[in-house]
């Protein structure tokens, strides 16, 4: 019998569980009236992913409010919109190469618009790259450029898995790595990634992250501004104020949800 796309996928690690859930806020956020985000492909994602909670919650069998954290959906739509708007002007500047890092259940590749001749290459678990690509296959899904997943961990060499298919350093890149200097990667993992990224990185390239500027053992701004990077950063209550949303019950303060800042950086 052949296999489904649901026994490549596990919530054993801290990012399956962040990715499905992450995932079904976007379902809800696009759900609301006037969304500031569109993703047409979260729902299915996570209700293959067979998380019962998680599918329930995408899918408006349950509403995040019901159990209390009705926040999530205008937080994690905050930063979606934020993302999205990246890619949007780093494109805008002539980039034509992409990189998400621990890519998860993100369908930018098949939701966002990029110019002709974008290659977009997504990196993640192999496990992760083949259900998201099994699932969306089904869904007759076709991504919007030149998708190049690459099934590979992060401790391992995964800049030579991605020049093997394709990748030119030569060139400059716009690089997402959303969540992995929040959570998950310990601080040594952190410095390894960023380390790895600017040495892949041409001048003219862009990276956004978000980060905890407070973390002592791992201060992204200054690690990428003495490796050649110029920054900017943004607080949660900007990006708020930027999409004219509420902070109803989060937490924008600096111990809580307001601690994450949204960096982006060029490339000097």
């Amino acid at each position: 019998m052949k296999p489904s796309c649901e026994d490549t996928w596990s919530l054993a690690t801290c990012v399956d569980t962040t990715a499905t859930m992450v995932a079904a806020a976007r379902a809800a956020a696009s759900r609301q009236a006037n969304p500031i985000i569109n993703d047409p492909f979260a729902e299915a994602l996570v209700v293959a992913s067979g998380a019962e909670l998680f599918g329930r919650l995408a899918s408006g069998d349950l509403e995040f409010a019901d159990i209390g954290t009705d926040w999530l959906v205008d937080f994690f739509a905050a930063r979606t919109r934020f993302f999205d708007g990246f890619f949007t002007g780093a494109l805008a500047s002539g980039i034509r190469q992409a990189v998400i890092v621990g890519s998860g259940l993100d369908s930018r590749s098949y939701r966002l618009e990029f110019p002709s001749g974008t290659v977009v290459y997504e990196i993640d678990r192999p496990d992760v790259v083949a259900f998201k690509n099994c699932t969306l296959t089904r869904l007759g899904a076709t991504p919007n450029a030149d998708l190049r997943p690459v099934g590979v961990e992060l401790s391992q060499d995964w800049p030579r898995a991605l020049q093997r298919v394709g990748f030119d350093p030569a060139e400059p890149t716009a690089w997402l790595t959303e969540w992995l200097m929040v959570a998950c990667l310990p601080a040594d993992a952190r410095k390894r990634l960023l380390e790895r990224i600017t040495t892949l990185s041409a001048r003219g390239s862009q990276l956004t992250a978000d980060h905890l500027p407070n973390d002592k053992h791992s201060d992204v701004e200054q690690f990428l501004r003495t490796g050649g990077w110029r920054t900017a950063d943004r607080t949660l209550e900007d990006l708020l104020r930027d999409d004219e949303l509420s902070a109803h019950t989060m937490d924008i303060g600096p111990n809580a949800h307001g601690a994450i800042r949204y960096l982006t950086a060029t490339r000097k």
